[in-house]
């Protein structure tokens, strides 16, 4: 399971609440600019529409310019393939207030290509500042333990 693309801003941002795997439509074009480290999930989210999860705002350049439709559009809406059993929790956790579904990674798994997406809180600025604090008391107390080791 190798790991193509990652959104790293969404755990300085959000708190991860749950986490599932999603099979994703593509072109065959698409497949390949993915395969080769092409493509940026920054800003994407998973919308619903109707009974289907979408995946919005999620880019992938043509893999060949001159080998892609006329009116390709980088940024369209992705269908993305759950069962129907995880597609009706997740719309009913969309109802909660505050709640909302972000990709974390693309990867691959047995040559096909895989989303992780999770539902997600936000956090608030108060709460980003004490999750730096943390992050910054443990990097001196790791220092001071190493160096008192030595």
């Amino acid at each position: 399971m190798g790991v193509i693309i990652q959104n790293k801003d969404i755990f300085k941002n959000y708190q991860i609440l749950e986490k599932f795997d999603a099979g994703i439509v593509l072109h065959g074009f698409e497949v390949k600019s993915i395969f080769s480290g092409k493509g940026s999930l920054k800003g994407s989210y998973v919308s619903k529409k109707g009974n289907e999860l979408y995946l919005v705002n999620f880019y992938i350049p043509p893999y060949q310019e001159k080998n892609c439709f006329k009116n390709y559009d980088p940024y369209r809406p992705r269908k993305l393939l759950l069962k129907k059993r995880e597609i009706n929790y997740l719309i009913n956790k969309l109802k909660t207030k505050g709640l909302t579904i972000v990709p974390l990674k693309i990867y691959n798994k047995n040559n096909l290509i895989k989303v992780e997406i999770a539902l997600v809180k936000g956090l608030k600025k108060f709460e980003k500042r004490e999750k730096i604090k943390e992050k910054d008391f443990k990097r001196i107390y790791e220092r001071k333990l190493k160096r008192s080791s030595i």
